[in-house]
């Protein structure tokens, strides 16, 4: 999705500005002053409805970006405050449309064409200021949406796992993603991705903001996220565990969170250890994202569970 195309959205007070440079420059080129005020009104009306039909049209549908992405909007604002927002700056494009013309042409048939010119523009202005807290909201979502990544249709391997267990190390180590790592829980505030080329083909990693074992009711928005990716993206999700616990959480608390992420999903799900170099940890894959043992292996089991994957899909009859 390219969101990094939406212009900036104007304020009220933008739109009117330049709805009046507009409207100023069309009624100096008419010499009839009675004629002058009406063009004024109708070339505010028209500028205003335009400026507003673009804002709506800049972002896209909502109903039908891909379900991650949509996914992402919902946790971050609500899908419907963005529709309640778009939906009002439909409205003032609407009322400038309809009501435009007529005080335009009721400017016209005045008296005093300058007093009607002013009550005119005054109930445009007072339109396109009653939406002003929906045009600011719409551009804090724009500020953000638009640097959400690009998620390619490449295999994709998303790490999921505790705060702090190593998948951005993991992520750093195998791909192209240079995700900020620290010895803090909860540095990864929201979705990273990363590639690799495999062969002549390239696999996609998703770096996901940390998982605690809890109710889905008290996940904040950033663990939301990372079951957004989970759900949506992955065709394997490579599970990590800190059997060192310097995580900051017991296995056994991991391990629970494993056996969730299981039930979620119907993907292969590849458990590996990290921190080898502190504790190894019997019956599983185990790496060390400090010393890179055990990083090949890890790599090995995600080609072979593509390559299956790729088997089974052209083994599917059309």
């Amino acid at each position: 999705m390219e969101f990094e195309k939406i212009p900036t959205v104007p304020t009220a007070d933008e739109i009117l500005d330049r709805a009046f440079r507009r409207a100023a420059s069309k009624m100096r080129l008419k010499r009839n002053k009675d004629r002058a005020n009406e063009e004024f009104v109708r070339a505010v009306s028209q500028a205003i409805h335009d400026r507003l039909v673009r804002i709506m049209q800049s972002f896209p549908e909502l109903n039908e970006i891909p379900p991650f992405y949509r996914d992402i909007v919902d946790i971050m604002w609500g899908l419907d405050r963005v529709k309640k927002s778009l939906g009002a700056v439909g409205w003032a494009a609407r009322w400038a449309r309809t009501h435009g013309p007529g005080l335009a042409y009721q400017t016209r048939r005045a008296e005093d064409t300058a007093v009607l010119r002013k009550r005119a523009v005054a109930r445009l202005s007072s339109v396109v200021h009653q939406i002003d807290d929906d045009l600011r909201f719409l551009n804090d979502v724009r500020n953000v949406i638009r640097k959400l990544p690009h998620v390619a249709d490449d295999f994709t391997v998303v790490v999921a796992g505790y705060p702090n267990v190593g998948k951005s190390s993991f992520i750093r180590l195998v791909s192209s993603a240079d995700p900020e790592v620290a010895s803090y829980p909860f540095t990864t505030k929201g979705i990273i991705v990363g590639h690799r080329m495999a062969g002549e083909e390239r696999m996609q990693f998703i770096d996901t903001p940390g998982l605690l074992d809890r109710p889905p009711e008290d996940r904040n928005p950033i663990e939301r996220q990372a079951l957004t990716a989970i759900i949506n993206l992955a065709d394997v999700i490579l599970c990590m565990l800190d059997a060192s616990e310097h995580c900051g959480y017991s296995i056994e608390e991991q391990v629970r969170l494993l056996h969730e992420i299981e039930r979620m999903v119907d993907v292969p799900v590849l458990v590996v250890v990290n921190k080898s170099d502190l504790v190894y940890f019997d019956g599983y894959l185990n790496m060390s994202t400090e010393t890179g043992e055990g990083i090949t292996e890890v790599m090995e089991n995600l080609l072979h569970i593509r390559e299956r994957s790729q088997q089974e899909g052209e083994s599917v009859p059309c």
